[in-house]
Protein backbone atom coordinates (compact mmCIF):
# COMPACT_ATOMS: atom_id res chain seq x y z
CA UNK A 1 0.00 0.00 0.00
CA UNK A 2 1.46 3.34 -1.02
CA UNK A 3 1.96 5.86 1.76
CA UNK A 4 0.54 9.36 1.52
CA UNK A 5 1.57 12.55 3.28
CA UNK A 6 0.01 15.99 3.05
CA UNK A 7 1.42 19.50 3.40
CA UNK A 8 -1.09 22.29 4.00
CA UNK A 9 -0.55 26.04 4.08
CA UNK A 10 -2.91 27.98 6.35
CA UNK A 11 -3.64 31.69 6.52
CA UNK A 12 -3.08 33.50 9.83
CA UNK A 13 -5.85 36.02 10.47
CA UNK A 14 -7.16 38.37 13.11
CA UNK A 15 -10.13 36.54 14.69
CA UNK A 16 -12.16 39.76 14.91
CA UNK A 17 -11.42 41.59 11.67
CA UNK A 18 -10.49 38.66 9.43
CA UNK A 19 -7.41 40.50 8.18
CA UNK A 20 -4.23 38.45 7.60
CA UNK A 21 -1.64 38.83 10.36
CA UNK A 22 2.14 38.42 9.91
CA UNK A 23 2.63 36.36 13.06
CA UNK A 24 4.06 33.09 11.74
CA UNK A 25 7.33 33.49 13.65
CA UNK A 26 5.47 33.82 16.94
CA UNK A 27 3.20 30.86 16.16
CA UNK A 28 6.20 28.72 15.20
CA UNK A 29 7.92 29.64 18.45
CA UNK A 30 4.87 28.37 20.33
CA UNK A 31 4.83 25.16 18.29
CA UNK A 32 8.56 24.57 18.81
CA UNK A 33 8.05 24.79 22.56
CA UNK A 34 5.57 21.92 22.28
CA UNK A 35 7.49 18.65 21.98
CA UNK A 36 4.65 16.97 20.11
CA UNK A 37 4.65 19.59 17.32
CA UNK A 38 8.35 20.30 16.77
CA UNK A 39 8.49 18.46 13.43
CA UNK A 40 5.00 19.39 12.21
CA UNK A 41 4.95 23.14 11.51
CA UNK A 42 7.25 25.08 9.16
CA UNK A 43 7.98 28.65 8.14
CA UNK A 44 6.68 29.81 4.77
CA UNK A 45 7.56 32.61 2.37
CA UNK A 46 5.13 35.04 4.02
CA UNK A 47 4.61 35.98 7.64
CA UNK A 48 0.85 35.57 7.20
CA UNK A 49 1.18 31.83 6.45
CA UNK A 50 1.78 28.69 8.49
CA UNK A 51 2.55 25.30 6.97
CA UNK A 52 2.20 21.86 8.47
CA UNK A 53 3.11 18.39 7.22
CA UNK A 54 1.50 15.11 8.21
CA UNK A 55 3.34 11.86 8.70
CA UNK A 56 3.13 9.28 5.89
CA UNK A 57 -0.01 7.16 6.22
CA UNK A 58 -1.46 4.16 4.41
CA UNK A 59 -4.96 4.44 5.88
CA UNK A 60 -6.87 7.40 4.47
CA UNK A 61 -9.13 7.75 7.50
CA UNK A 62 -6.04 8.04 9.69
CA UNK A 63 -4.61 10.62 7.31
CA UNK A 64 -7.83 12.62 7.48
CA UNK A 65 -7.75 12.46 11.27
CA UNK A 66 -4.17 13.73 11.29
CA UNK A 67 -5.03 16.63 8.99
CA UNK A 68 -7.85 17.58 11.36
CA UNK A 69 -5.56 17.25 14.37
CA UNK A 70 -2.84 19.40 12.80
CA UNK A 71 -5.39 22.09 11.97
CA UNK A 72 -6.63 22.09 15.56
CA UNK A 73 -3.06 22.29 16.89
CA UNK A 74 -2.30 25.16 14.52
CA UNK A 75 -5.42 26.93 15.78
CA UNK A 76 -4.36 26.34 19.40
CA UNK A 77 -0.87 27.75 18.88
CA UNK A 78 -2.25 30.72 16.92
CA UNK A 79 -4.88 31.39 19.53
CA UNK A 80 -2.22 31.63 22.23
CA UNK A 81 -0.88 34.77 20.55
CA UNK A 82 -4.25 36.23 19.62
CA UNK A 83 -4.74 35.14 16.02
CA UNK A 84 -6.56 32.34 14.20
CA UNK A 85 -5.96 30.01 11.26
CA UNK A 86 -8.14 29.78 8.17
CA UNK A 87 -7.87 27.20 5.38
CA UNK A 88 -8.27 29.82 2.67
CA UNK A 89 -6.21 29.65 -0.50
CA UNK A 90 -6.30 33.44 -0.89
CA UNK A 91 -7.24 36.21 1.50
CA UNK A 92 -10.74 37.52 0.80
CA UNK A 93 -9.73 40.84 2.38
CA UNK A 94 -7.03 43.16 0.97
CA UNK A 95 -3.54 42.33 2.20
CA UNK A 96 0.05 43.49 1.76
CA UNK A 97 2.13 40.32 2.20
CA UNK A 98 5.12 40.40 4.56
CA UNK A 99 8.07 38.38 3.26
CA UNK A 100 9.77 36.32 5.97
CA UNK A 101 13.39 37.15 6.81
CA UNK A 102 15.45 34.52 5.02
CA UNK A 103 18.23 34.76 2.37
CA UNK A 104 16.34 32.43 0.04
CA UNK A 105 13.14 34.45 0.31
CA UNK A 106 15.04 37.68 -0.25
CA UNK A 107 16.52 36.18 -3.43
CA UNK A 108 12.98 35.40 -4.62
CA UNK A 109 11.89 38.97 -3.91
CA UNK A 110 14.88 40.43 -5.76
CA UNK A 111 14.57 38.05 -8.71
CA UNK A 112 10.82 38.14 -9.33
CA UNK A 113 9.77 41.54 -8.01
CA UNK A 114 6.04 42.13 -7.86
CA UNK A 115 5.27 38.48 -8.63
CA UNK A 116 6.85 37.56 -5.29
CA UNK A 117 5.21 40.40 -3.41
CA UNK A 118 1.76 39.30 -4.60
CA UNK A 119 2.14 35.55 -4.05
CA UNK A 120 0.28 35.18 -0.75
CA UNK A 121 -1.55 32.00 -1.71
CA UNK A 122 -2.07 28.79 0.25
CA UNK A 123 -1.87 25.38 -1.38
CA UNK A 124 -1.96 21.72 -0.52
CA UNK A 125 0.71 19.27 -1.64
CA UNK A 126 0.22 15.50 -1.62
CA UNK A 127 3.22 13.14 -1.45
CA UNK A 128 2.59 9.59 -2.70
CA UNK A 129 5.33 7.00 -2.37
CA UNK A 130 6.91 5.44 -5.46
CA UNK A 131 9.40 2.61 -5.75
CA UNK A 132 11.95 4.39 -7.94
CA UNK A 133 12.57 7.43 -10.10
CA UNK A 134 11.67 5.28 -13.10
CA UNK A 135 8.25 4.51 -11.67
CA UNK A 136 7.88 8.12 -10.51
CA UNK A 137 8.50 9.60 -13.94
CA UNK A 138 6.17 7.06 -15.53
CA UNK A 139 3.52 8.22 -13.06
CA UNK A 140 4.16 11.91 -13.83
CA UNK A 141 3.69 11.25 -17.53
CA UNK A 142 0.35 9.49 -16.97
CA UNK A 143 -1.39 11.66 -14.36
CA UNK A 144 -0.93 14.95 -16.23
CA UNK A 145 -4.43 15.27 -17.80
CA UNK A 146 -6.21 14.36 -14.55
CA UNK A 147 -4.63 17.04 -12.38
CA UNK A 148 -7.00 19.87 -13.44
CA UNK A 149 -9.86 17.83 -11.96
CA UNK A 150 -8.12 18.07 -8.58
CA UNK A 151 -7.94 21.84 -9.07
CA UNK A 152 -11.71 21.98 -9.55
CA UNK A 153 -12.40 19.80 -6.49
CA UNK A 154 -10.08 21.77 -4.21
CA UNK A 155 -10.90 25.25 -5.57
CA UNK A 156 -11.11 27.57 -2.57
CA UNK A 157 -9.92 31.01 -3.69
CA UNK A 158 -12.69 33.08 -5.30
CA UNK A 159 -11.68 36.41 -3.77
CA UNK A 160 -8.58 38.53 -4.39
CA UNK A 161 -7.77 41.82 -2.68
CA UNK A 162 -11.34 42.37 -1.57
CA UNK A 163 -13.07 41.53 -4.86
CA UNK A 164 -14.58 38.48 -6.51
CA UNK A 165 -12.03 37.26 -9.06
CA UNK A 166 -14.67 35.37 -11.11
CA UNK A 167 -12.48 32.27 -10.66
CA UNK A 168 -13.07 29.40 -8.25
CA UNK A 169 -9.31 28.88 -7.91
CA UNK A 170 -7.63 32.22 -8.44
CA UNK A 171 -4.73 30.88 -6.36
CA UNK A 172 -3.76 28.62 -9.25
CA UNK A 173 -3.69 31.57 -11.65
CA UNK A 174 -1.48 33.58 -9.28
CA UNK A 175 0.78 30.58 -8.72
CA UNK A 176 1.33 30.20 -12.47
CA UNK A 177 3.21 33.52 -12.48
CA UNK A 178 6.30 31.61 -11.35
CA UNK A 179 8.38 30.87 -14.46
CA UNK A 180 8.73 27.18 -13.61
CA UNK A 181 5.10 26.48 -12.67
CA UNK A 182 2.49 24.51 -14.58
CA UNK A 183 2.10 21.31 -16.59
CA UNK A 184 5.03 19.54 -18.19
CA UNK A 185 5.76 17.71 -21.38
CA UNK A 186 6.14 13.93 -21.41
CA UNK A 187 9.50 12.95 -19.91
CA UNK A 188 9.79 9.29 -20.85
CA UNK A 189 12.69 8.56 -18.50
CA UNK A 190 14.27 9.73 -15.25
CA UNK A 191 17.29 10.91 -17.20
CA UNK A 192 15.21 13.33 -19.26
CA UNK A 193 13.41 14.55 -16.16
CA UNK A 194 16.59 15.27 -14.22
CA UNK A 195 18.31 16.79 -17.26
CA UNK A 196 15.44 19.23 -17.74
CA UNK A 197 15.53 20.29 -14.08
CA UNK A 198 19.32 20.70 -14.24
CA UNK A 199 19.05 22.77 -17.42
CA UNK A 200 16.43 24.99 -15.79
CA UNK A 201 18.72 25.63 -12.82
CA UNK A 202 21.64 26.37 -15.15
CA UNK A 203 19.69 29.19 -16.79
CA UNK A 204 19.89 31.12 -13.52
CA UNK A 205 16.19 32.02 -13.81
CA UNK A 206 15.39 29.68 -10.91
CA UNK A 207 17.57 29.22 -7.87
CA UNK A 208 17.72 25.44 -7.52
CA UNK A 209 15.80 22.23 -8.14
CA UNK A 210 13.38 23.04 -5.31
CA UNK A 211 12.03 25.72 -7.64
CA UNK A 212 10.90 23.22 -10.28
CA UNK A 213 7.31 24.15 -9.45
CA UNK A 214 5.72 21.62 -11.80
CA UNK A 215 2.09 20.61 -11.24
CA UNK A 216 3.53 17.27 -10.16
CA UNK A 217 7.17 16.40 -9.65
CA UNK A 218 9.61 14.02 -8.03
CA UNK A 219 10.27 15.20 -4.50
CA UNK A 220 13.88 16.18 -3.90
CA UNK A 221 13.58 15.08 -0.24
CA UNK A 222 11.44 11.95 -0.24
CA UNK A 223 10.88 8.87 -2.47
CA UNK A 224 7.56 10.30 -3.60
CA UNK A 225 5.66 11.91 -6.40
CA UNK A 226 4.49 15.31 -5.16
CA UNK A 227 1.13 16.50 -6.53
CA UNK A 228 1.07 20.29 -6.15
CA UNK A 229 -2.00 21.61 -7.99
CA UNK A 230 -4.57 21.88 -5.20
CA UNK A 231 -5.78 24.86 -3.25
CA UNK A 232 -5.71 24.34 0.48
CA UNK A 233 -9.18 22.92 1.07
CA UNK A 234 -11.68 24.65 3.34
CA UNK A 235 -12.77 21.35 4.89
CA UNK A 236 -10.44 18.64 6.17
CA UNK A 237 -12.60 15.94 4.58
CA UNK A 238 -12.03 17.50 1.15
CA UNK A 239 -8.29 17.43 1.80
CA UNK A 240 -8.63 13.73 2.62
CA UNK A 241 -10.54 13.22 -0.65
CA UNK A 242 -7.82 14.95 -2.67
CA UNK A 243 -5.15 12.79 -1.00
CA UNK A 244 -7.15 9.61 -1.67
CA UNK A 245 -7.64 10.49 -5.33
CA UNK A 246 -3.98 11.44 -5.71
CA UNK A 247 -2.86 8.04 -4.41
CA UNK A 248 -5.34 6.28 -6.67
CA UNK A 249 -4.07 8.26 -9.68
CA UNK A 250 -0.47 7.32 -8.85
CA UNK A 251 -1.33 3.65 -8.40
CA UNK A 252 -3.38 3.55 -11.62
CA UNK A 253 -0.58 5.24 -13.56
CA UNK A 254 2.01 2.81 -12.20
CA UNK A 255 -0.16 -0.14 -13.19
CA UNK A 256 -0.66 1.28 -16.68
CA UNK A 257 3.10 1.75 -17.02
CA UNK A 258 3.84 -1.82 -15.93
CA UNK A 259 1.21 -3.08 -18.37
CA UNK A 260 2.88 -1.19 -21.22
CA UNK A 261 0.06 1.30 -21.76
CA UNK A 262 1.34 4.58 -23.16
CA UNK A 263 0.44 7.95 -21.62
CA UNK A 264 -1.92 10.35 -23.37
CA UNK A 265 0.16 12.65 -25.56
CA UNK A 266 -1.68 15.90 -24.82
CA UNK A 267 0.29 19.06 -25.50
CA UNK A 268 1.26 21.41 -22.70
CA UNK A 269 -0.91 24.02 -24.42
CA UNK A 270 -4.02 21.85 -24.03
CA UNK A 271 -3.13 20.98 -20.45
CA UNK A 272 -2.87 24.69 -19.66
CA UNK A 273 -6.34 25.22 -21.11
CA UNK A 274 -7.70 22.37 -18.98
CA UNK A 275 -6.11 23.89 -15.86
CA UNK A 276 -7.49 27.34 -16.70
CA UNK A 277 -10.98 25.95 -17.25
CA UNK A 278 -10.86 24.08 -13.93
CA UNK A 279 -9.71 27.21 -12.11
CA UNK A 280 -12.42 29.32 -13.72
CA UNK A 281 -15.34 26.92 -13.50
CA UNK A 282 -14.68 24.79 -10.45
CA UNK A 283 -17.47 22.22 -10.11
CA UNK A 284 -20.29 24.53 -11.13
CA UNK A 285 -19.87 24.37 -14.90
CA UNK A 286 -17.96 22.38 -17.50
CA UNK A 287 -14.45 20.92 -17.35
CA UNK A 288 -12.26 19.48 -20.10
CA UNK A 289 -12.45 15.69 -20.14
CA UNK A 290 -8.92 14.34 -19.57
CA UNK A 291 -9.17 11.87 -22.46
CA UNK A 292 -10.80 13.99 -25.16
CA UNK A 293 -9.95 17.54 -23.98
CA UNK A 294 -13.50 18.54 -24.79
CA UNK A 295 -16.04 20.19 -22.48
CA UNK A 296 -18.36 18.09 -20.37
CA UNK A 297 -20.32 18.86 -17.19
CA UNK A 298 -18.09 18.72 -14.13
CA UNK A 299 -20.15 15.90 -12.61
CA UNK A 300 -19.49 13.75 -15.71
CA UNK A 301 -15.74 14.44 -15.51
CA UNK A 302 -15.71 13.50 -11.81
CA UNK A 303 -17.46 10.24 -12.71
CA UNK A 304 -14.81 9.63 -15.38
CA UNK A 305 -12.10 10.16 -12.76
CA UNK A 306 -13.75 7.65 -10.41
CA UNK A 307 -14.00 5.13 -13.27
CA UNK A 308 -10.35 5.71 -14.19
CA UNK A 309 -9.08 5.01 -10.67
CA UNK A 310 -11.84 2.59 -9.65
CA UNK A 311 -9.68 -0.53 -9.47
CA UNK A 312 -7.05 1.20 -7.34
CA UNK A 313 -9.72 2.58 -4.98
CA UNK A 314 -11.34 -0.85 -4.72
CA UNK A 315 -8.04 -2.55 -3.89
CA UNK A 316 -7.25 0.00 -1.16
CA UNK A 317 -10.75 -0.24 0.28
CA UNK A 318 -11.49 3.40 -0.50
CA UNK A 319 -14.05 3.18 -3.31
CA UNK A 320 -17.27 3.44 -1.32
CA UNK A 321 -15.97 6.23 0.92
CA UNK A 322 -14.62 8.17 -2.04
CA UNK A 323 -17.91 7.96 -3.91
CA UNK A 324 -19.73 9.21 -0.82
CA UNK A 325 -17.24 12.07 -0.43
CA UNK A 326 -17.64 13.10 -4.08
CA UNK A 327 -21.44 13.01 -3.79
CA UNK A 328 -21.27 15.21 -0.67
CA UNK A 329 -18.87 17.59 -2.40
CA UNK A 330 -21.23 17.98 -5.36
CA UNK A 331 -24.11 18.60 -2.98
CA UNK A 332 -22.29 21.21 -0.85
CA UNK A 333 -19.95 22.66 -3.43
CA UNK A 334 -16.23 23.32 -3.21
CA UNK A 335 -14.68 25.93 -0.93
CA UNK A 336 -15.22 28.69 -3.47
CA UNK A 337 -18.94 27.95 -3.56
CA UNK A 338 -19.14 27.97 0.23
CA UNK A 339 -17.28 31.30 0.43
CA UNK A 340 -19.58 32.95 -2.10
CA UNK A 341 -22.64 31.63 -0.29
CA UNK A 342 -21.30 33.06 2.97
CA UNK A 343 -20.80 36.45 1.33
CA UNK A 344 -24.30 36.39 -0.12
CA UNK A 345 -25.73 35.54 3.32
CA UNK A 346 -23.66 37.94 5.44
CA UNK A 347 -22.76 40.70 2.98
CA UNK A 348 -19.31 40.92 4.59
CA UNK A 349 -15.93 39.52 3.57
CA UNK A 350 -14.91 39.85 7.21
CA UNK A 351 -17.71 37.48 8.14
CA UNK A 352 -16.63 35.15 5.34
CA UNK A 353 -13.20 34.85 6.95
CA UNK A 354 -14.49 34.39 10.49
CA UNK A 355 -16.95 31.71 9.33
CA UNK A 356 -14.15 29.97 7.42
CA UNK A 357 -12.05 29.92 10.60
CA UNK A 358 -14.80 27.72 12.05
CA UNK A 359 -15.03 25.57 8.90
CA UNK A 360 -11.26 25.01 9.05
CA UNK A 361 -11.54 23.14 12.34
CA UNK A 362 -14.63 21.17 11.35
Amino acid sequence: MRTVGVEEELLLVDPETGEPKALSAAVLARAEADDADQDVFEKELYGQMLEFATHPQTDMAELGAEIARCRKEAARHAGEIGCAVAALATSPLPVSPTISINPRYQWLADQYGIATREQLVCGMHVHVSVESDEEGVAVLDRIRPWLPVLVAISANSPFWQGRDSSYDSYRSRVWDRWPSAGPTELFGSPERYHRLVADMVCTGVILDEKMAYFDARLSERYPTVEVRVSDVCLHAETAQLIATLARALVETAARDWRAGREPADHSVALLRLAAWQAARAGLARELLHPDTMRRLPAESVLEALLDHVGDALTDSGDLAGTREAVAELLRRGNGATVQRELLERTGSLREVVTECVRHTQG
